[in-house]
């Protein structure tokens, strides 16, 4: 079978088969698979967890789709067989996540990302795997996994994964990721953290433990009749100018924490209206140069929402009320994720830059997908009985 070059470049190039093969070696890395009988081996049953990951499809709709797969209910077996318990999956899918991480992460400090993701659950309530949050996409239940990222410029890597159990803290969960991404030997300049880990606890953790942040503040409780003269973040509101400031509050359990503050006031036009917005940063740790560098800074955790679009591309789609197999499916599409990072930084990068529009990220999934469906024969025809590879 003749390969097909991904790029024109002929210095520079990768094959659909290459690509595949990278994906399949980290997920069986990942999953460790074993052959379940005879219809279903361990290759076959990677090959199907990539196709549907490439499709954003289910499991069952990959093997409908591919002449040479087994049915949906061996291809479900096997992987129930194949999956170990909560703690060993973490270990697995943490240690393939790390596997295409390059050696230049580890030379200096890095601003490192953390970040939750919230899938909307829509099933019967009561489920202890399922979180509650503030409402969005019509529910207020979720699957909640947390992720750590590197941000580096031209390109970005999730270091750790962990899901976030119902009831959990959000500092053990950040604890969890934060001793992993020291495990990998990656320094952290400082973290940019998502305004949910704006809290007393997680703050005196970071500070305890010598780590550096930055996050958005909370504005919590009722608005005040005069809020320049308010004791809550709401007073920073009330600036026409940016500046510094300091801010101590107590949580729920009468203990403090107190943060630096930066303030820095954004203009924007809306319906054809100058407008101002008021920005209010926590940080420790670490002295800005100022406000405005502050919030640049800043925005650069916004390319985790970029990275978050791209895992739903690849994120095979469920309806199991399963926690694992959920989990695993959301860890599939970040490994895929990172394989396409790599590729451009390895195999791609010209002159030591990266270029990401080179082999843009759905490219590579039609790749994965494009090569499965020549080697397990698509199926084109609908409505007949599904052919044997075994006749032709």
């Amino acid at each position: 079978m003749q390969e097909r070059s991904l790029t024109m470049n002929g210095t520079h190039s990768i094959t659909q088969a290459q690509v595949h093969d990278y994906a399949q070696g980290l997920l069986a890395d990942c999953l460790k698979v074993k052959d379940y009988g005879k219809k279903c081996s361990a290759p076959m049953l990677i090959s199907l967890l990539l196709f549907a990951a490439t499709r954003a499809a289910s499991l069952s709709a990959a093997c409908r789709r591919l002449a040479g797969a087994p049915s949906d209910e061996t291809a479900r077996q096997a992987l129930l067989a194949t999956l170990p318990g909560q703690i060993a999956l973490e270990r697995r899918i943490n240690a393939a996540l790390a596997q295409p991480l390059p050696k230049t992460l580890r030379k200096r400090p890095s601003l490192v990302a953390v970040d939750l993701c919230d899938l909307p659950y829509y099933g019967q309530p009561g489920s202890k795997d399922v979180r509650r949050g503030p409402k969005k996409a019509s529910t207020v239940r979720f699957h909640t996994y947390a992720t750590a990222f590197v941000v580096r410029k031209g390109y970005r890597f999730t270091l750790a994964a962990t899901r976030v159990k119902a009831g959990e803290k959000l500092v053990d969960v950040l604890q969890r990721l934060l001793d992993r991404v020291s495990e990998l030997g990656i320094r952290i300049r400082f973290l940019l953290l998502d305004r949910g880990f704006y809290a007393v606890d997680i703050v005196n953790y970071l500070k305890r433990t010598h780590r550096p942040f930055v996050m958005p503040t909370k504005h919590a409780g009722r608005k005040p009749k005069d809020p320049a003269k308010a004791k809550s973040t709401r007073r920073f509101l009330t600036w026409r100018r940016g500046g510094w400031s300091v801010h101590t509050w107590k949580g729920k359990k009468g203990r403090q924490a107190t943060v630096n503050i930066a303030v820095s006031l954004r203009s924007y036009t809306y319906r054809q209206q100058q407008r101002r917005q008021v920005l209010v940063f926590a940080y420790w740790g670490f002295q800005p140069s100022s406000p405005f560098w502050l919030r640049e800074t800043y925005r650069r955790r916004f390319a985790i929402e970029t990275s978050f679009r791209q895992v739903n591309q690849a994120r095979i789609n469920t309806s199991t009320r399963d926690p694992l197999r959920r989990f695993l499916f959301v860890a599939i599409a970040l490994i895929v994720r990172n394989l396409w990072a790599w590729i451009h930084l390895v195999r791609l990068a010209t002159r030591g830059h990266v270029h990401l529009d080179v082999l843009p990220f759905v490219d590579m999934l039609h790749a994965i997908q494009k090569f499965i469906e020549v080697v397990f024969k698509c199926i084109e025809v609908f409505g007949l009985p599904k052919p044997s590879l075994a006749r032709t």
